[in-house]
């Protein structure tokens, strides 16, 4: 008789100590400390962009939620933590290209949004975004693209235009914060406060 394999483990350990479980994740095992650490420390563009430090996840987060500001100032507080939120779940899953998404196919996303709607319900949000407010965010998020792939990934305007549409056109001084690359300390606290900021 042979001895049955051992299941693989589908957890990650969080530095909290939750344990998120990638395949059931329970909200009660995510924390906002955890995601922000996480995606502090995460590269945008698979590290191909210029500047002394990485360009987090975390930075591109709080840039995308800059953008739905401005196109849309008087947006309720919740779908721009939405916004804040969108690629939370790369704290676990890391952030995949685009190209390599197309390559992976369902299960990666189905990951993801499983992942999504249990961040969203910890935080008070609906598992599921109405697809207008979805489509808003993924406006936002080109908006953010756009400016992250002619400012640091070494994209032309029209390339970048083809790619991810236009200019977002934020106020200039706001558009050179976001788009020079943080430190992970302090992107990892900007985000901790603007998440307190729209989720007291």
């Amino acid at each position: 008789m042979t001895a049955r394999a051992a299941p693989p483990r589908v957890w990650q350990r969080m530095l909290s100590g939750r344990r998120l479980d990638l395949l059931d994740p329970s909200p009660l095992d995510i924390e906002i400390a955890d995601i922000a650490h996480g995606l502090a420390r995460v590269a945008r563009w698979n590290g191909q962009t210029s500047g002394a430090h990485i360009f987090s996840v975390a930075q591109h987060t709080l840039l995308v939620e800059a953008v739905m500001r401005e196109q849309m100032p008087r947006v309720d507080a919740r779908f721009r933590l939405a916004a804040l939120l969108h690629d939370a779940p790369e704290y676990v899953i890391g952030d995949m290209i685009s190209p390599f998404k197309a390559v992976l196919g369902g299960d990666y996303k189905a990951v993801e949004k499983r992942l999504l709607s249990a961040i969203h319900i910890r935080f008070g949000l609906p598992p599921e975004l109405p697809a207008e407010m979805t489509r808003r965010i993924k406006d936002a998020d080109r908006g953010a693209a756009y400016l992250e792939a002619t400012h640091l990934a070494g994209f032309a305007q029209a390339e970048a235009k083809r790619l991810f549409g236009s200019d977002p056109s934020l106020p200039p001084a706001t558009q050179a914060d976001y788009t020079t690359p943080w430190t992970a300390a302090r992107a990892e606290k900007q985000f901790l406060e603007r998440f307190a900021k729209l989720c007291p």
